[in-house]
């Protein structure tokens, strides 16, 4: 249960407060390396993960939770610098609250869970651009970020018709 991906997702974790810290001290630009060492460690633990076949049902609960978390805290911290509006935030934080909500409901039931998706890491990939866009201040970086939270939403309706199908053929067995 404790293995080396677990360990990098509790890692993850703890860099939402690090990451907290870090730009409520003003240092926006560096809570944002923060932000990309979270995004490391994610891509790091769920390569170890299959490569070791290490892949467990607690670190498939709480990866993605731990990533949602830190894009909530991402989220907070936009609105509050005011880099992005608040229409952009409650759109963001509807999908991922949605989805951590979503995700435990079904998980505690006794449901299987659809791992990610490649359309799923290409959105938090897409957030990242988008991120880094909004930080730094780059042309055009409003409306990439209201194609990303399209693309989200999207990857989510997948996500769902995918998840409903798994567990229509698990009543069906």
């Amino acid at each position: 249960m404790w293995n080396v991906p677990n360990m990098l997702t509790m890692c993850r974790f703890l860099l939402i407060p690090v990451y907290w810290f870090v730009f409520a001290a003003g240092y926006i630009k560096s809570a944002f390396c923060i932000l990309l060492l979270a995004g490391l460690t994610d891509v790091l633990d769920g390569h170890i993960a299959r490569k070791r076949g290490q892949m467990t049902s607690l670190g498939s609960m709480l990866d993605p939770l731990a990533d949602k978390m830190m894009m909530i805290t991402v989220i907070v911290s936009l609105v509050i610098s005011r880099l992005i509006s608040w229409e952009a935030a409650a759109a963001m934080f509807l999908r991922d609250a949605g989805m951590i909500v979503g995700s435990a409901f079904f998980h505690f039931r006794g449901k299987k869970t659809v791992p990610a998706n490649v359309l799923g890491k290409l959105t938090t990939v897409l957030y990242y651009i988008a991120v880094w866009m909004l930080v730094f201040q780059m042309p055009y970086a409003q409306h990439y970020l209201w194609f990303v939270i399209t693309v989200s939403f999207v990857a989510s309706a997948i996500y769902i018709l995918q998840f409903a199908h798994l567990n229509s053929k698990q009543i069906d067995s």
